[in-house]
């Protein structure tokens, strides 16, 4: 067992002044070495932090003694090296960004399904299953028969689940996404809009392929995760995705076969995409990123910070 742990949290409840939170809890996390993101918001908090097993002890009491955030869950992993350069404690209008005035899982969300439960309520032929995750996330992974809105962001879905709602008119409706946090926004969507059987799982994917034994499961593929595995498989072990540092897509075993891949430098959903002159900037990039590896350093250009993206968590 390595001894950094990285830590995922999300907990939506109104803060009134964010603003007012940021520097006490930059200064309160920096004390205990970690490094990471936390976004503040109205609606709530939301972040990644990794440090030593006491430092994310020490993080999560301090998340919890936000305004209203003593319920805050988390979820951990372990890793070899530090995942991140530095803490960032970032101010946001949403903490997952969905663009709709007025959704508040605080006020009204869907019905939670624990894990254990889920194969019952999705294999109900009564039950519409959607994927609330982002179109390349599906592509990597799902549940079986679950329907692909084939959404380029989270705040695409809204307007797909507006157009489709006539259809489930007397069905339930059973969404879920990677660890929970959209979940609580499309199924509070769907509520304020009078659809009234909506269900999502609890803990999400994640949660999902720790607890259900493979030999039961209803999932096919591999989960993308907003960190440095890249995906996961079940019981949580590392996936076998990888992601290209050019153009930031996740690629699987065969993709990296292709004569088009190279390394830190391109893959078939780029080689088009870029100049010679930017591939030689890539090819320098990923010498870097190898000579702070083997220093024990961590590169702003590695894989795992690309794959974060632009949130702290988009479960």
């Amino acid at each position: 067992m390595t001894d950094i742990v990285v830590a995922a949290f999300y907990h939506f409840t109104p803060f009134e002044d964010p603003a007012a939170l940021r520097e006490p809890l930059l200064a309160q996390l920096s004390a205990h070495d970690l490094k990471g993101t936390v976004l503040l918001a109205p609606e709530g908090v939301n972040g990644t932090l990794a440090g030593s097993r006491g430092g994310i002890d020490s993080a999560l009491e301090i998340l919890r003694a936000l305004p209203n955030s003593m319920h805050l869950e988390h979820k951990e992993s372990h890793a070899e090296s530090m995942p991140f350069t530095r803490l960032k404690v970032r101010l946001k209008k949403e903490i997952v960004t969905m663009k709709v005035p007025g959704v508040d899982p605080v006020a009204t969300v869907g019905t939670y399904v624990a894990p254990q439960d889920w194969n019952h309520l999705i294999t109900d032929p009564d039950t519409i299953v959607v994927d609330a995750r982002n179109d390349f996330e599906v592509k990597m992974g799902t549940f079986e028969g679950a329907i692909n809105p084939e959404t380029a962001n989270f705040s695409d879905l809204p307007k797909w689940l507006e157009d489709h709602r006539a259809e489930w008119e007397g069905k339930k409706v059973a969404m879920f996404c990677t660890g929970g946090i959209r979940c609580e926004k499309a199924t509070s969507f769907l509520k304020d809009r009078g659809i009234d059987d909506v269900f999502h799982l609890k803990g999400g994917i994640l949660k999902y392929l720790e607890n259900v034994p493979e030999a039961d499961s209803r999932w096919s593929g591999e989960c993308f995760v907003f960190d440095y595995r890249v995906s996961v498989k079940h019981g949580l072990e590392v996936g076998n995705y990888d992601v290209c540092h050019a153009c930031r897509s996740p690629l699987n075993a065969a993709e990296r076969k292709s004569s088009n891949y190279v390394a830190g430098v391109s893959c078939d959903r780029c080689i088009d995409q870029r100049t010679d002159k930017q591939r030689e900037g890539y090819a320098t990039r990923a010498a870097q990123i190898k000579q702070a590896k083997e220093r024990g350093e961590v590169h702003l250009g590695a894989p795992h910070q690309a794959a974060k993206k632009s949130t702290a968590f988009d479960g």
